[in-house]
C-alpha cells in the first residue's frame, strides 16, 4: 500500500508532529491554509469519512477529543475549524482519512 500518510506514521517521511497518542497523530501541514494548521490522522488506515463503520467509528471521536486537547495546548481560545474531505468532489487528496484543523484567523461561511 503506497499511502502518504501511512508513510508519515511510520516515520518514512518527515514531518512535525504536534500531538500523538497511540491511536492518531496530528502534523503541521506543509501548505498551510491558516497561521495554524494541523492535520489530525489516525494510525489505522481508513480510506475516507465514507468508510467509517461501528467497529471503526470510534476513531473519530477521538480524533475530535484531541482537536480540543491540541487548541488548549495551542492557545486556540478564539476557536477553530476543523475539516473532513470525503472523496475526490469533496476536495481529498490523500486516501487515509484525515481531520484539518484551522485557526489563527477569521475563518468565513460559506468555506469553498
Amino acid at each position: 500500500m503506497d499511502c502518504l500518510f501511512c508513510s508519515i506514521i511510520k516515520g518514512d517521511i518527515p514531518s512535525t508532529v504536534v500531538y500523538e497518542t497511540e491511536d492518531l497523530v496530528a502534523i503541521k501541514d506543509i501548505a498551510p491554509q491558516a497561521p495554524f494548521h494541523v492535520i489530525i490522522i489516525p494510525k489505522q488506515h481508513i480510506p475516507s469519512p465514507a468508510h467509517f463503520t461501528a467497529e471503526n467509528c470510534d476513531i473519530a471521536g477521538k480524533m475530535i477529543l484531541a482537536a480540543a486537547e491540541i487548541a488548549k495546548q495551542e492557545n486556540l481560545d478564539n476557536g477553530y475549524r476543523i475539516v473532513a474531505n470525503c472523496g475526490e468532489d469533496g476536495g481529498q487528496t490523500v486516501g487515509h482519512v484525515h481531520f484539518h484543523m484551522l485557526a489563527q484567523r477569521n475563518l468565513s461561511w460559506p468555506p469553498g
